[in-house]
This record gives C-alpha cells, sequence and structure tokens, in this order.
C-alpha cells in the first residue's frame, strides 16, 4: 500500500513545487522505490488544453491521450515514469464528473454539495493505482488561502485521516524573502503561509524554503519553533543554475532523509545518485557550445515551449555541449529579411503552435534552412510549414497552404496542402471529427505507432523502423503531393501504419532537414535523450565546427 506525500504552496505561486516534487520522486527513486506523481489543479477548465501558451504555458500530452499541466513533464523527466490521464486532474473536470453522476440519479435523489461529493470525489482520484507503488506524491496547484483550492485541501485533510495513521505527509512550499536594504531574510510569510494552512486542519511536517542562499540557523531554528517542524525539517531550496541539479541539491539540504523521517523509516534504505552524478557533470562541463534559433509563436513566454527547450539541453547533454537558445518571434519575418537574424545559428527548430499568425515567418524559416543547408527540426505545425514551402518553392503550388487558415478567415485562399483531419484510426476502431467541434480534447491526442523507411534517416536515427510518439493536432499534410514532393527530393519517411497519414518528411540532399508530425521533445529526458534531438544537435554541433 502506497504512503502518499501531499505538496502544498503558499505566499506566492510559481515557486517551484512542481520541480520540487520532481526532485522528492527521484531521490525516492535512489533508493529503489517505486513512485507515481500526481497534480490536483483548482482551475475550473476542464483539462488545459484550450488554455492560451501565453497564459498556462505548454500542454504537456500523455501516452493515452490526456491534455496536463506542465509539471506532469516535470515529473516524467525527472522520474522517467510515463504519466497518465489519472495523474493529473482539475476543478473543472472533479465538477463536471460530479454533475454527470447527478443527472444520471447516482446520488439517489440527494442534495450535492461540495463535501462530501467533492471532495469524496477528489479523494478517489488520489486513491486510483495506490496498490501499483511504494510512494504517492500528489501536488496541489495554487497557494493556501486561494478559494478554487478549498474543496482540495479539504480533501487531502479527509484522505489523511482515513488512512493509517503515519501513511501520509505534507510538504509546504514557501519563499523566504531577502529584503536587501535592511540585509535580513523575512520568516513572517511563511509563518502566516503555514498559520493559514493549519487553520483549514492542515499541519506540515517538512517545510521547503525557497530562497536566494543558505538559510541561517537562527532562522531556520525561528521557522522550527513557529511552524511547529523539526529543525532538521525545514529545507533550504536555494537558486540554482540548472533544475537538473535539484535532486543532489535537496539531497544535500537534507530533504530525502526529512521525508524517511517524517514516515519513520529506518534504517533508510542505500542511495544510488550516479544518475544524477552524471548528469551534473554532463551540464557544468560542457566540451563546446552550438546556437540553436526557435522560430514560434509565443516566444513572449517560454514556459510556452518548456519541453522543446528541456529536450534540447538533453541533446546537448548527449553530445557535451552547451545549447544556447534564441527565441525569435516568426512574424519578425514576415516584415523582414530572416538572412540577416538567422545567420550565426547551427540549427533552426520550428515549433508547433495554432491559427495562422507567424505561419509565413515559419515557412521563410523552413526555406532558409533548406537553401543554406542549416539543420532544421520541425515539430507539428513545423513540419506541415515545411512542407507548404516546398510545395510553393520547390514543384510550383504557388498558393499552396493550410485549411487551417482558410477556417479562420471564412475563405479558400489557399490550396490545401495541410487539411482538417476529419476521421484516423485509434487502437481498433475509427474516429471521427468535425471542423465546429468543440475545442477541447478533440484533437488526434496521444501515442500512436508509426513505420519507417527501412535506409531512411530517421530509421537510423531510431535504429528502429516501427516507433510510437505522441500527437496533438487536427490538421494534417496531404498525400495528394507526395509523389511530385518526393521527386523533388521531400521524402515521406515515417507514415501511420495504414499508409494514410505522414508523420515524418525528409529532405534527402540536406545534411539533417527533419519534419515530424508528432511531440518528440514530451518523451525527452536527462539521462535518456529523445533520439531526434540527440541527433539533432549532433548535425548542430558538426556545422559549428565548420564556422
Amino acid at each position: 500500500m502506497a504512503r502518499f506525500i501531499f505538496i502544498t504552496g503558499g505566499v506566492v505561486s510559481s515557486l517551484g513545487k512542481g520541480l520540487a516534487s520532481a526532485a522528492v520522486g527521484s531521490l525516492l527513486q535512489a533508493r529503489n522505490y517505486n513512485v507515481r506523481l500526481r497534480k490536483l489543479d483548482p482551475y475550473l477548465n476542464v483539462d488545459p488544453g484550450t488554455m492560451s501558451p501565453f497564459e498556462h504555458g505548454e500542454v504537456f500530452v500523455t501516452d493515452d491521450g490526456a491534455e496536463t499541466d506542465l509539471d506532469l513533464g516535470h515529473y516524467e523527466r525527472f522520474t522517467g515514469v510515463a504519466a497518465r490521464k489519472t495523474d493529473s486532474i482539475s476543478s473543472g473536470r472533479i465538477y463536471s464528473t460530479v454533475l454527470e453522476k447527478e443527472r444520471r440519479g447516482d446520488y439517489l435523489g440527494k442534495t450535492i454539495q461540495v463535501i462530501p461529493h467533492v471532495t469524496n470525489e477528489i479523494k478517489d482520484f488520489i486513491s486510483i493505482g495506490e496498490d501499483e507503488v511504494d510512494f504517492m506524491l500528489c501536488e496541489i496547484g495554487g497557494t493556501v488561502g486561494d478559494i478554487e483550492g478549498l474543496p482540495f485541501f479539504e480533501a487531502i485533510r479527509q484522505f489523511s485521516q482515513d488512512k493509517p495513521r503515519g501513511q501520509c505527509i505534507f510538504m509546504h512550499l514557501t519563499l523566504l524573502p531577502f529584503i536587501k536594504a535592511s540585509g535580513e531574510l523575512k520568516t513572517k510569510p511563511t509563518q502566516h503561509s503555514v498559520k493559514e494552512l493549519r487553520s483549514i486542519g492542515l499541519a506540515p511536517d517538512i517545510l521547503v524554503c525557497r530562497s536566494e542562499g543558505e538559510i541561517p540557523a537562527k532562522e531556520r531554528e525561528k521557522l522550527a519553533l513557529f511552524c511547529n517542524v523539526r529543525p532538521d525539517s525545514v529545507i533550504a531550496a536555494q537558486d540554482l543554475k540548472s533544475i537538473y541539479e535539484a535532486p543532489l541539491a535537496y539531497h544535500r539540504a537534507g530533504l530525502d532523509q526529512a521525508v524517511l523521517d517524517a514516515f519513520s523509516i529506518d534504517p533508510a534504505p542505500k542511495l544510488d545518485l550516479s544518475r544524477w552524478d552524471d548528469v551534473a557533470d554532463r551540464i557544468y562541463n560542457p566540451e563546446g557550445q552550438v546556437n540553436v534559433a526557435i522560430v514560434g509563436k509565443y516566444t513572449q513566454l517560454e514556459d510556452a515551449y518548456k519541453s522543446i527547450a528541456e529536450a534540447l539541453t538533453h541533446g546537448g547533454m548527449a553530445n557535451r555541449v552547451r545549447v544556447n537558445v534564441e527565441w525569435v518571434d516568426a512574424e519578425i519575418f514576415e516584415t523582414q529579411d530572416v538572412a540577416p537574424l538567422l545567420q550565426g545559428f547551427h540549427a533552426i527548430l520550428v515549433p508547433g503552435g495554432f491559427g495562422e499568425r507567424g505561419t509565413e515567418g515559419k515557412i521563410k524559416a523552413a526555406q532558409f534552412a533548406r537553401e543554406h543547408k542549416v539543420p532544421y527540426l520541425g515539430i507539428c505545425l513545423g513540419m506541415q510549414m515545411a512542407v507548404i514551402e516546398a510545395a510553393r518553392n520547390v514543384i510550383g503550388v504557388s498558393d499552396a497552404g493550410s485549411e487551417e487558415f482558410d477556417h479562420e478567415a471564412g475563405g479558400k485562399r489557399f490550396e490545401p496542402v495541410v487539411y482538417h483531419l476529419k476521421e484516423w484510426v485509434q487502437g481498433n476502431h475509427k474516429v471521427a471529427r468535425k471542423v465546429d467541434d468543440d475545442k477541447g480534447g478533440t484533437m488526434r491526442l496521444g501515442a500512436y505507432d508509426a513505420s519507417l523507411s527501412p535506409g531512411s534517416q530517421v530509421a537510423e536515427i531510431y535504429g528502429s523502423t516501427e516507433i510510437d510518439e505522441r500527437h496533438r493536432h487536427r490538421y494534417e499534410v496531404d498525400i495528394k503531393y507526395r509523389e511530385q514532393l518526393e521527386a523533388a527530393g521531400l521524402r515521406f519517411s515515417g507514415m501511420s501504419p495504414d499508409g494514410r497519414l505522414p508523420e515524418i518528411v525528409e529532405w534527402t540532399d540536406h545534411p539533417w532537414f527533419i519534419g515530424v508530425q508528432f511531440h518528440p521533445e514530451l518523451k525527452s529526458k536527462p539521462f535518456k535523450p529523445h533520439p531526434l534531438f540527440q541527433d539533432f544537435i549532433r548535425a548542430a554541433k558538426e556545422i559549428s565546427r565548420l564556422v
């Protein structure tokens, strides 16, 4: 039966609860425990799928097709445990489920209330798969005091009471601000945060305190006294140069030992941090550097492309180089020449996105990479723009475009080289979609198989002709121009098993030009970089040596 760790946050949001949760999970793994991590988000969206990337960051997609919070990406990258639909829940999903049950009459005419019906639904969610692991880590989104988070806090309070004593602990993450004018580290915000937590029936067993530096003994003792925790359970979470140092840093701070002590686990199982020692060595001791341009449309918020940025870092670690990423707004290229802005980069990556804005700039970036033999990786929309560029400038379809842009404009302006995907095969059944369907959860989502052409560049990179990758899109490249494009050198080197849907294209006369319809960045990890990103950075490294 699993032990449960509930991670809450106070004072301000975005302190790093997700990273702290992921680091704790990796440290427990290093002691040979099985772990699973979950995210409980209080917002009323059913999932993040319809949220703006500028507001919420990227949407992380699981193998089984769930659109989730980007923190699940941290969980996977640090633990290697593939997330599932049951690892992400929101208030919207909880309330939707409760209302569906009420409409069906499942509650037998009872008055539906937050307590017990909503809290019971949350507790049922937390319990899913508890017999599969040694530790279940559940992060509660937002901060203590958020009105929408109260049902979740009440649910975990009840849950801890339902379980045998000692089976649940609470870890609270707060901020220790340093006031430069007075030269003081202030503990009062943390004290008030814990006071708020205790007022709703929760008492932290461990305090994780974000700070710029070490916590002096005096402040540590003060926090322990006023927050009613042991002094060795006050953990300093200092700012780090790399997030991948977090497991080592938290271990040095005593977090994993504090967790074991809170559960009265003695003696502590043997610890093996060799994996993270190697990761840190590769990060802090590179043997070169490469410059990569990410030409996207959500560049104002780096979290919108979080998994891509991390996958590039992983590719750099595999090649012992530092990857210097520059975010380039694709819209700039619609009014300016691309050459002055892209010269000097060793590789170009065009990521996914939705809508027409910035697409002409992405097409120009793909054209520059093709003509100047610069390594290019196009992901999802980035692949579609590369195919449109080839159709326009290589085989003469001057009005090539996407149905997505025509749908936005309400008229036909383009010859649709990319079309709205109306049906596809998922497992043993056919899925059908219409243009005017609801936006949330209606795309081609999750892991799908692909067959690679023997002898192709991607087959060599993967070391296989059969792969599966995660998708998130509702538009697809049309194969009606395949024969013409392949005659010109753009090879359709990856296809769906039924041969209908293009998964990968590559230029045969280019050192490294690959477009993929899926999102390989979602499966990359620091200790197991994705093959495409690893080889992409290898190609960039070779270019850097020639410059």
